[in-house]
């Protein structure tokens, strides 16, 4: 039992880790400076521990991790948004690079 608890407040706190990046993300609308290498790594991390907690039908590891994922996923896409979408801010020049 007391494993159990112990197992979700450390879900709860690993999970929520992203949140506030997330937020700060979505109210700057700047995410260039969170590497894409670790959230990849935490995605095929996090997809590789629900399949874990599937296999234990464990529902604290299953849990956890696809909140994870969907996290990590959304701040990698934001990033790539945000980062496309000031690059095509419009400079005054035409598609051949002239003003």
């Amino acid at each position: 039992m007391w494993w159990d608890a112990i197992g979700v407040v450390a879900a709860i706190c690993t999970t929520s880790g992203f949140l506030p990046q997330l937020v700060r993300g979505v109210k700057t609308r700047r995410l260039d400076d969170v590497s894409p290498g670790l959230l990849v790594l935490l995605i095929v991390g996090g997809t590789l521990w629900f399949s874990y907690g599937m296999h234990k039908w464990d529902k604290i590891i299953m849990a956890a991790n696809a909140v994870t994922v969907s996290l990590a996923s959304a701040i990698l896409f934001l990033r790539s948004y945000y980062i496309r979408k000031r690059d095509k801010v419009y400079d005054g020049r035409d598609e051949k690079g002239y003003r």
